[in-house]
């Protein structure tokens, strides 16, 4: 409690940066999903799965600390409830890694040649993205510094546009990629058309999220 307190009252972001480092970790781990979907290794998945729950609980933690400690007297340089919408944009990104790691251990899938390269390639899109929007929170320090305006502010709207790119980038490849699983659908049973289906979801989100992430600080330095 001391420590949280003494964080905030120097700066209510080091905690926001230091929850959003704990949800890195959870989307740094999708790589190990892709590794043991193509491997066929389903034991490892189990395990895969287990060690994001442990690290979306991590987050979720420091995620509590935050909102059960942050005084409503206390002087911030931006609203409270547009401190606390940034905290919960970033706990939804680490629940739908955690959404992903459940899903692929409900019925085991196979990585079909179809769509193999095309999945790779949207995990790997979706972890840039979040990775464009983690860059950002590392920029809020330096936001405060200048009073949320000057050269800074511009700085962090490009980046929030980079973000938006990303996206964008994501989503056709996401609409390219459930091409290629209905092409497939012959291959797959119900099930696992419908599982590879919210898997595609799940991951999706995470860079929908980061996008409203980045657009949730620049209404913040709108409003200054």
């Amino acid at each position: 409690m001391l420590t949280i307190l003494k964080l905030f009252g120097r700066s209510p972001f080091s905690l926001l940066q230091l929850h959003m480092e704990s949800v890195a970790k959870c989307v740094h781990s999708l790589p190990k999903i892709y590794d043991a979907l193509e491997a066929k290794d389903y034991s490892s998945l189990d395990q895969i799965s287990e060690e994001i729950s442990r690290l979306e609980h991590d987050a979720d933690l420091i995620k509590n600390d935050i909102r059960n400690n942050l005084p409503t007297s206390l002087f911030l340089p931006i609203n409270r409830g547009n401190l606390l919408d940034i905290l919960s944009l970033q706990d939804s990104i680490a629940d739908k890694v955690e959404d992903a790691g459940v899903i692929v251990t409900l019925k085991p899938l196979e990585l079909l040649p179809i769509f193999r390269e095309e999945f790779k390639l949207f995990v790997q899109k979706n972890i840039e993205t979040f990775d464009e929007a983690l860059l950002i929170i590392q920029e809020l320090p330096d936001l405060v510094e200048s009073s949320f305006g000057g050269s800074e502010a511009k700085k962090v709207q490009s980046m929030v546009d980079e973000v938006a790119y990303r996206e964008h980038e994501v989503d056709l490849l996401q609409r390219k990629l459930l091409k290629c699983l209905f092409k497939a659908e012959d291959q797959l049973t119900y099930v696992t058309f419908h599982q590879w289906q919210r898997l595609f979801q799940s991951i999706a989100a995470i860079s929908n999220l980061s996008e409203n992430l980045g657009y949730r600080i620049r209404m913040t330095l709108e409003i200054k």
